[in-house]
């Protein structure tokens, strides 16, 4: 529900709902058991943008201050949207003033992992994708689970990516926004286009972060 693009995730958004995605780590028996599982944060991690205090770590997650991802791919993210001296990042919104200038500028720095994950891998960041939709308000239809105006709206592969001490930097620039919207960001260890259904490969073969969006107001 949250690698499809266009689908219920994004319905959710398309609605105008602050809707937060994290990581499961639910565990049962291990791998080594006998099992399938992984111990919590051994595979999927939920990283808020937090002090080391409890309440913080609640606002965070309420607030949306989250992203995801899974085998260590990356081991930092921040999403930043900026018009006209206002800027927003995860979980916040940034709004238009509707003018000559309706730019929207997007800002990407992840930080790859300082030590190795737990299959023993340093993996790499294959490709980030943008991806941006509408927010139209509730749905007729209850039984919906798609936003149709959600897409992919660039593509960056590692030729793309800018060093900036420990971080990767990737900047867009979204066009002539006139309708209130948002954006949210993707990054993989594979080729492929779209997430495919888990098969036979190895899970740290196939690894992916998730940032959650960054809402465009128009005003």
């Amino acid at each position: 529900m949250t690698a499809m693009v266009g689908g219920l995730w994004d319905s959710l958004l398309g609605e105008g709902r602050k809707w937060w995605i994290t990581a499961t780590s639910d565990s049962h028996v291990h791998w080594t058991r006998g099992g399938s599982d992984f111990w919590p944060g051994e595979y999927s991690k939920t990283y808020v943008d937090a002090r080391r205090d409890y309440a913080d770590i609640m606002d965070g997650l309420r607030t949306g201050r989250i992203f995801v991802t899974t085998g260590d791919l990356i081991a930092g993210l921040d999403v930043t949207a900026s018009h006209a001296g206002r800027a927003a990042t995860v979980g916040q919104t940034v709004t238009v003033k509707r003018g000559r200038d309706n730019d929207v500028e997007i800002e990407i720095r992840f930080m790859p992992p300082k030590s190795k994950n737990g299959n023993g891998d340093r993996p790499r960041v294959h490709r980030v994708d943008i991806i941006a939709g509408d927010v139209t308000g509730p749905v007729t239809n209850r039984d919906a689970a798609a936003n149709t105006t959600t897409k992919v709206v660039a593509r960056y592969g590692t030729g793309d990516f800018r060093r900036r001490g420990d971080e990767y930097v990737i900047r867009y620039t979204l066009r002539d926004v006139t309708s209130k919207g948002y954006i949210r960001v993707r990054g993989t260890s594979t080729d492929e286009m779209e997430p495919a259904a888990d098969g036979l490969e190895s899970p740290w073969d196939d690894l992916w972060f998730y940032s959650n969006p960054v809402f465009i107001d128009v005003a």
